[in-house]
């Protein structure tokens, strides 16, 4: 019992001052002041061991994982990250391993300014459950149900890194100098993604409807397609892919594919045809490439186009309970 109050003092010492916090960690619950003229957007996100991340990966990143997935959804939403609260179950307490967990919390609630108020910690086989909370100026929220036929589909930055890095876990096909660098880079995108937080903010009033890139691109605008009731067609060729993922998968036939698995934290989000010139300037100002990858019509679900204008099949995302 002692141990699990000293680990809980050792988690209050991520709280950082802010004057939003009214009452923070200690006692039974958080008090938080809002901005005036604000909304909350709150998400949360469980990472399992064995299932959101290897059995042996770095605590570090497990932790910084754990904060990003829940800031790339307020970012979704087009809200500034504020708070968090952090439910850490554990089989038991060893600091050797906790220690640079809590490392990793830190690094990614510094990132965007967060401050932990509350949580909670319990003995079981490990999960991380963090709670994200952020503020958004009252009725600008960015939702997955305002895509209209006409509009243009994007994504920001490259897609598929992560899911090439997970993919190949343990079986890296024989490297180059350059391929090594470009394993490295795509590994880092699996271990440390990074929200688009200033993007989010900058597209509310522009895009029509925004979603992040978790589950798979197809499986992720599947969402905004049956929330809009709208039909959303991809053009594989416009995919944006890195240049680590093409060194290290130099058949084009077999890049694309990747851009589907998911594990991105990128935005995808739709815009009227008149906000091209004015996503262009964001892509500029935020030195972050945005990138036109299709169109929204009538109809219903998510269609692909490949390089030769045939429809292929929809790959899926990643499903919980997929039977």
């Amino acid at each position: 019992m002692i141990a699990e109050f000293k680990l809980i003092e050792r988690i209050a010492a991520l709280q950082g001052a802010d004057d939003g916090v009214r009452i923070g960690i200690g006692d039974d619950a958080a008090v938080l002041a809002i901005t005036p003229g604000h909304e909350l957007a709150v998400t949360t996100d469980t990472l399992v061991a064995g299932v959101h991340f290897p059995l042996d990966a770095a605590p570090a990143d497990i932790g910084y994982k754990a904060v990003a997935v829940n800031v790339s959804d307020l970012a979704a939403m087009g809200a500034t990250p504020r708070f968090a609260t952090l439910a850490l179950t554990l089989p038991s307490i060893d600091m050797g391993f906790v220690e640079p967990l809590l490392r990793g919390i830190t690094e990614a609630l510094k990132r965007d300014f967060m401050t932990l108020v509350g949580g909670d910690t319990t003995r079981g086989p490990f999960s991380i459950t963090i709670t994200a909370m952020g503020e958004v100026p009252q009725g600008t929220s960015l939702t997955r149900s305002g895509a209209s036929a006409g509009d243009h589909v994007y994504v920001s930055g490259t897609l598929g890194d992560a899911a090439a890095a997970l993919a190949m876990r343990g079986r890296w096909p024989a490297l180059q100098e350059a391929g090594k660098l470009a394993k490295s880079r795509l590994e880092q995108r699996l271990a440390k993604p990074h929200p688009r937080v200033a993007l989010g903010s900058a597209l509310r009033g522009i895009a029509s409807a925004c979603i992040d890139v978790s589950d798979g691109l197809a499986q992720d605008l599947g969402h905004i397609a049956r929330l809009s009731g709208v039909a959303i067609v991809i053009d594989v060729s416009l995919l944006p892919l890195s240049r680590a993922l093409q060194t290290v998968v130099p058949d084009a036939e077999q890049q694309w594919p990747y851009a589907f698995g998911g594990d991105d934290y990128e935005l995808a989000f739709c815009a009227p045809p008149q906000s091209a010139s004015a996503i262009e300037r964001l892509a500029t100002e935020l030195k972050l490439p945005l990138t036109c990858i299709g169109t929204v019509g009538p109809g219903q679900g998510v269609h692909l186009l490949d390089h030769d204008g045939r429809v292929r099949d929809v790959p899926r995302g990643y499903e919980h309970f997929r039977t």
